[in-house]
């Protein structure tokens, strides 16, 4: 296969734990032909898309563990996959390039997660397609209703819509004497929706990653466990990783939401599980392989590339 990968700059990446690089690795030891680019080089010309991109071979020095060949132009359906593996923020500019890919897919190329559907899950609002497993939700900008929603619950969470990492997440209590500039704060005067949630308790036993490949569920997850004193997993914001087998409910939500997920062409998706409540639906670069595969053995890559190349046969 020739395979196109959009994502961040080559030497920004952490090879050590980057779950972009554990796919890169595998695909090329299987022999297959890299090529990589960043978003900047993603263009619309003459009514194609194109992508400014270089073949890309891995080496295993210390200092240095990539070579690039010389840039040269490719329209898009040159390729048998193209992977969308950008980080973000999802901002305007990932939006923009969305609007490319799904123009590069009518053109006949295989964009892979599809660009309308990253583009219409936001990852904590697209929860709420499936209320059977999410924990009582308030999705507003009016204080007041959020006042009354923490004094039903008494500990809540609250979030924006569109933050990555754990960042700007609060946990408010009845009491807190800080309320009324966390609320102005949060939604800006009423002018910016937020996330308020129920406090989950079992955040203390982790915040689960759960990672869908093409619809099948990875047999373990990565509960990132809170360092003391927070009750924010993410790696981010200094959890600790521990790889897990699946539980009878992650079972559940996985086998619930893996064939909806897949009909929306989002081939690798990570879900967010707190004990028993599906919080997130990561669908823009989802990680944890390598983690996963260092504590359990299990090859989460190998099953991507598997899941790939199954893909371009037309078998799934």
């Amino acid at each position: 296969m020739k395979i196109a990968i959009i994502l961040d700059p080559l030497e920004s990446i952490k090879t050590c734990k980057d779950s972009t690089y554990a796919m890169m690795r595998e695909a090329y030891a299987r022999g297959h032909v890299l090529y990589a680019l960043e978003q900047h080089e993603l263009v619309l010309d003459e009514g194609r898309v194109k992508a400014h991109a270089r073949r890309l071979d891995l080496v295993d020095e210390d200092l240095k563990w990539f070579t690039l060949a010389e840039p040269a132009w490719h329209a898009l359906t040159d390729f048998d996959a193209t992977l969308m593996r950008k980080d973000p923020p999802f901002d305007m500019e990932y939006i923009y390039s969305t609007y490319l890919l799904e123009l590069a897919e009518a053109q006949g190329a295989r964009i892979l997660n599809r660009p309308g559907a990253v583009r219409d899950f936001n990852e904590k609002l697209s929860t709420a397609k499936f209320p059977q497993f999410m924990p009582p939700t308030l999705v507003t900008r009016q204080q007041a209703l959020i006042r009354d929603f923490i004094d039903k619950h008494g500990d809540i969470i609250l979030k924006p819509l569109d933050a990555m990492g754990g960042s700007s997440i609060f946990r408010i209590r009845q009491d807190d004497p800080n309320l009324n500039v966390i609320l102005e704060t949060m939604t800006q005067l009423e002018s910016r929706t937020v996330m308020a949630q129920r406090f989950i308790p079992e955040i203390a036993q982790g915040d689960k990653r759960i990672l869908l490949i093409n619809g099948e569920a990875v047999p373990y997850a990565l509960a990132r466990i809170p360092k003391s004193g927070e009750t924010r997993g993410n790696l981010a914001a200094g959890g600790k990783g521990v790889a897990q087998p699946l539980s009878e409910n992650d079972w559940k939500i996985a086998d619930t939401l893996g064939p909806k997920l897949r009909e929306q062409g989002l081939f690798l998706v990570g879900l967010d599980v707190i004990g028993n409540y599906l919080t997130e639906i990561n669908v823009t670069s989802p990680t944890g392989f390598q983690e996963i595969m260092a504590q359990s053995g299990f090859n989460v890559a190998g099953m991507f590339v598997d899941a790939l190349e199954n893909k371009v046969r037309g078998e799934a």
